[in-house]
């Protein structure tokens, strides 16, 4: 089978999308299921096999590999110094601001209601304890938890 575009949305086969999804511009690849309420932006990329639990947001410049649970509530961040406004006051648009990539390796969880700030990378198979704020890299086979989050313990 094909793959689909469909206004500016490449699917994979078999991609499960459940009611109230907001998605624009981004790429989710075979077998991967979306819950319902969740927002995934332009230049987003979700993996193979992956589930993204409800009520999650998924903003432009996140990138998430195959084989990752994401939790209820999840939050990514793409900015570091968010503004409404530019420096003459005027709304800002896209050429006031960059977007600050985030990476989620194969294998990664994240639990409910954490916060990933801009810039890091989850390494493979690390786990994301639920409610922790994400503010450095997680090492790959590890375990974090916390505001901010911390490594408590290594998998491997």
């Amino acid at each position: 089978m094909e793959k689909k575009n469909i206004n500016n949305v490449k699917l994979g086969e078999n991609v499960k999308i459940y009611d109230f999804v907001n998605l624009y511009g981004c790429s989710i690849d075979d077998n991967t299921k979306i819950g319902t309420f969740v927002e995934i932006q332009k230049n987003a990329t979700i993996g193979k096999n992956c589930k993204i639990s409800s009520h999650t947001f998924i903003c432009e410049g996140v990138h998430i590999e195959d084989n990752v649970f994401v939790g209820h509530n999840v939050t990514f961040i793409n900015d570091k110094y968010p503004r409404a406004t530019n420096e003459e006051g005027g709304m800002q648009t896209d050429t006031d601001w960059k977007v600050v990539e985030t990476h989620v390796k194969k294998g990664a969880s994240i639990g409910s209601s954490s916060t990933i700030m801009c810039g890091v990378t989850i390494g493979e198979n690390a786990i994301v304890g639920a409610g922790s704020v994400v503010t450095k890299d997680v090492p790959p086979d590890s375990v974090v938890v916390g505001v901010p989050a911390k490594v408590v313990k290594r998998i491997k």
